[in-house]
């Protein structure tokens, strides 16, 4: 194995983890303090635009099937670990047990409900960003490498608005009230960590250049 292929394993990896626990832990919803802004979002959001700069990563050095079959391996992991967990949740908790059967489906009774919401709005949303990409990257002639990273801003929107309209029309997970406060507190805050990460998508793209 050569290091190209690690890196591409690595990249995928890393990629899958993400959008798993993102979907594990999304039922949790927080005040994130930053110095300008209060934000209010699902934990699983704070770290999901990694998801993205991986992916386009990926598209840069390894080319857009690829990107695509990274993708594809992600959904599959997800959907492997909600049969997991669906058989779990029907199995009946001891008398002495510290979760008993109604926490354990409180935590991950509704996973089904998200995931299915979050692997449409990742599949729909990853795709599209890397037609994107690989379209901004043309244009500019392979120049402008910040530009095509900020291809995300595009996809994190309808990443952010199909899981989160999902997920409030098929479970108790989400007031409707909060629906599009959600939304715009969700994307503002994916678009502001993506802009901050720009310097690490420049970094990294120089670092895979230097052993692929």
């Amino acid at each position: 194995m050569n290091a190209a292929e690690k890196c591409y394993i690595i990249l995928c990896t890393f990629f899958a983890v993400l959008v798993v626990t993102g979907n594990l832990i999304y039922q949790k919803f927080v005040y994130l303090p930053l110095s300008f802004y209060t934000f209010e979002l699902s934990v699983g959001a704070i770290f999901y635009p990694l998801t993205f700069l991986i992916t386009n990563l990926i598209t840069e050095f390894f080319g857009k099937q690829k990107a695509k079959f990274c993708v594809r391996l992600a959904i599959l992991m997800s959907l492997s670990i909600a049969l997991i967990i669906t058989l779990m949740n029907n199995l009946q908790a001891t008398n002495w047990s510290k979760i008993d059967d109604q926490t354990f489906n409180d935590v991950f009774g509704v996973y089904g409900i998200s995931l299915a919401g979050s692997l449409l709005a990742n599949y729909t949303a990853q795709l599209f960003d890397i037609r994107l990409y690989l379209w901004i990257r043309k244009i500019t002639h392979h120049k402008f490498l910040w530009v095509r990273n900020l291809s995300t801003a595009v996809s994190l929107l309808i990443d952010t608005t199909i899981v989160i309209v999902f997920i409030t029309a098929f479970s108790n997970s989400i007031p409707f009230e909060q629906m599009i406060p959600l939304i715009i507190n969700s994307y503002t805050f994916k678009l502001f960590f993506s802009i901050c990460t720009t310097p690490l998508f420049y970094f990294l793209v120089y670092a895979i250049k230097s052993i692929v």
